[in-house]
């Protein structure tokens, strides 16, 4: 069973930063992608970020092209979110996903618990 587990969110001020790190567990991840999204309070989940595991391709939600970088860990089997110059529209609970198949903006099986990021203005 995939065990996935976020920390680092905060409150921060509009334009500092944060770094999330999910923590993976359970399975070999090569053949996995690993996803961040986020829920905003009485909005749906969005996908933020994404990363396979194996060759390290990345993608982005238009909104954070710049200012957020997915990156992993392979020897702590981590999977990080460096957030920079955080606004206040991107607060929200962030969360990892993992998966084998399917998109890598959506249909994840996987999912950890969540951490939350504040950011005043």
């Amino acid at each position: 069973q995939v065990h996935l587990v976020e920390s680092g969110g905060g409150l921060v001020q509009a334009g500092d930063s944060l770094r999330l790190s999910c923590l993976a567990s359970g399975r070999t991840f090569s053949s996995y992608h690993m996803g961040w999204f986020r829920q905003a309070p009485g909005k749906e989940r969005e996908f933020v970020a994404a990363i396979y595991w194996s060759g390290g391709d990345t993608y982005y939600t238009d909104s954070v092209k710049g200012r957020f970088t997915i990156s992993r860990d392979k020897a702590k089997n981590t999977v990080y979110l460096q957030m920079n110059s955080l606004k206040p529209e991107d607060t929200a609970v962030y969360y990892c996903a993992a998966d084998n198949s399917g998109t890598y903006y959506s249909q994840y099986r996987y999912w950890g618990q969540g951490t939350q990021v504040t950011v005043s203005s």
